[in-house]
Order: structure tokens, then sequence, then C-alpha cells
């Protein structure tokens, strides 16, 4: 199956809702511009004969002229305002709607445009905003590149290490994971799992120890072992606020011992199912870390999937994976132009 395929099936939520929208919003005017005028109340002075009935424009030979029936609506103030209120539903924001709906209108305000229509037209502009942050995560000559991953918990931050580590060695790549949310015991036993799939060496330490320490010794490995790639685990507990941002900053000093470069990567893991409450992560993550680029899980479960077009709008971060799915190749870079049609419903590009 395509990835495309995948992400279309699985962002069913999302496509439903924007798609029931824009179906309900066309055929409802639809139906009050097509409807018949009431005839004048003058009685008949005889039963009329009765008429052959006009060849149908739709059927084979509407579709041959390219005529066949569809409802349509005129694009006017209102519609737009409806639009734009489906979008914000969809979690894209008021800004992001806004600029969506007022681009698809320049050049078209006042024709009557049909819900296959402005599907496509969504899903152009949706792909534009889009396309200037789809960039895969940068890799770098130096050994081992070191990995910082970030994000609160349960945001799908340890599988997303998971497979991308099982990728990376997959395409020939020597890669070390250092278990470094050393207070969550779950998650540590979830990367030894996908460490031992991957045949990628997962190094942990008893619960509740320093992160950092277990940072420099994993840094020490890697370096020792010529690993290609070093990715580290982080704590997500964002109700300690402070501690965290002091436990991230040990950790940066620390490695940066080893490499005064590192880390090379600081990728921001996001749930999509939390909708608006992940630009606030982003924020928030943002004067924690030096987030350098964006992955975003769990696109199978929400009707919000809009909210990623809201965060590459407002800040611009590199998305360099997205996610709908528990099995390693669930994970996959961004193509702007597949989401932007899975999410509006288009269809795959021609």
């Amino acid at each position: 199956m395509s990835f495309f395929k995948k992400l279309k099936d699985r962002m069913l939520k999302s496509s439903a809702r924007l798609g029931e929208g824009l179906d309900a919003l066309v055929d409802e005017a639809g139906l009050d511009e097509a409807a018949p005028r009431p005839a004048a109340s003058v009685p008949p002075l005889a039963e009329p004969a009765p008429q052959p009935a006009a060849p149908a424009q739709g059927g084979m030979l509407g579709r041959l002229f390219g005529r066949e029936e569809e409802p349509r609506r005129v694009l006017d103030d209102a519609m737009l305002e409806n639009l734009e209120e489906l979008l914000i539903q969809a979690d894209m924001g008021v800004e992001t709607a806004l600029r969506v709906t007022a681009n698809l209108a320049e050049g078209r305000f006042g024709k009557r445009v049909s819900a296959q229509e402005i599907r496509e037209l969504l899903a152009d502009e949706i792909a534009r905003i889009m396309e200037p942050v789809a960039r895969p995560m940068p890799l770098y000559p130096s050994r081992p590149q070191v990995v910082l991953v970030v994000g609160v918990n349960g945001s799908g931050k340890t599988t997303t290490i998971g497979k991308l580590a099982s990728q990376f060695r997959a395409a020939g790549k020597k890669v070390v994971i250092a278990a470094g949310d050393t207070f969550r015991a779950a998650a540590v036993e979830q990367l030894q799992v996908w460490g031992e799939r991957a045949g990628v060496p997962v190094m942990t330490a008893p619960e509740g120890s320093d992160p950092a320490s277990l940072a420099f010794d994993a840094m020490t490995r890697a370096q020792e072992e010529g690993a290609d790639l070093l990715m580290i685990d982080t704590a997500g507990r964002l109700q300690n606020r402070a501690d965290l941002m002091e436990e991230l900053a040990k950790i940066v000093r620390v490695i940066r011992k080893k490499d005064p470069s590192a880390p090379h990567n600081t990728l921001l893991v996001l749930d999509a199912t939390t909708g608006q409450n992940a630009l606030s992560q982003v924020e928030t993550f943002r004067k924690l870390a030096d987030v350098s680029g964006l992955v975003m899980t769990k696109l199978d479960g929400t009707a919000r999937g809009g909210v990623l077009v809201a965060l590459a709008d407002r800040f611009g971060l590199p998305i360099h994976a997205i996610g709908v799915g528990e099995q390693i190749d669930d994970l996959q870079p961004f193509d702007p132009r597949d989401f932007a049609r899975a999410l509006t419903g288009a269809g795959e590009a021609g």
C-alpha cells in the first residue's frame, strides 16, 4: 500500500469532517438556487397535454460533453465565512483559515464552484503553505550526529525514536539510543523493545538517575564505536517546566564537552490529537530547547489534522516526518502535497 493511500485512509476523521462540511455547504445552496419558482396562481383552462421529457444533461451524453450535473454554489461572502468556520473546526487556526480562504477567493469570487473544486483549491493552498517546511531531517558528517528528542509525555516521542532508529539502521547507519527519560520505566522498556527489534544498542540507567550522566556515557560509547547517530530521549514533564529546562540545559552542557557543536538536531515530537495545544507546546519547547524540526504523530486518531497547517504557517519550522500508526513504516517523510490532498479528501494528484 502506498503511503498516500494509507495517509488518506487513516486521516479519514479529518478529511470526513472537512468533506462533509463542504458537501453540506454546497448542496444546501445548490438546492436553494435550483429550486423552481412558484407558478402564477392562475387556474388553467384545461389539462395541459403531456410534453416529451427534455433530454437530461447528466448520464453518458452529459459526461461526454462535461455537463454532468453537480451541485454548485456562488463563492460569496457567506460561503467564505462558512468555509472559514470549517477550517477552524479542523484546527487550522483563525489566522491560517482566513489566509487560506482569502487566497482561494482571489480571482474566483462571485463564480459558481462545486465541493470537489473547493477540495482541489484547498489542497493547492494548503500545499503551498507547507512546501517551504517539508524537509527531511538533515544528516551531517559529524560522527556521532547527536539527535536530542523532546516533547511532552504521551506525544509518541519514545516510539518515534524507535522508528527513526530502525529506519536509519535499515539505511546502513550505525545508531545508538540513550533512554534519557530515566523517570519513566515504561519509556525505557519501550525503547529496549525497539532496540532489540532493530539491532540498535539502547543505553539505560537506573530509574531516577541523572539523564545528563547517561547522555555523557552514551556519547562516549557512540564515539568509541564509530556510530553515525546518537539519539537521546528526554523527559517531558511540562508541569515542572523549570526543572525540565535545567535538565535539558545540563544534557546539552555535558554532551558539548565531547562535541561543542552538539546537539546537531533537536526534534520536537507533537501529538496531533492535542489540536491547538500543539502550538503552545512549540512555543514552550522553543524556549526550553533550540528546536530544529518537528515530527507529528497520531494523525490517524484525530479530526484535527489541520493543526499541522497552522504550525507550518505560524512557526515555519521544518516538518521532518508524520505518523499515522504503530508500525515502523507508518512514520514517513512529510510530503506536503500528499498531506494536503489527504486532509481535504481531494484524492491523489495525477
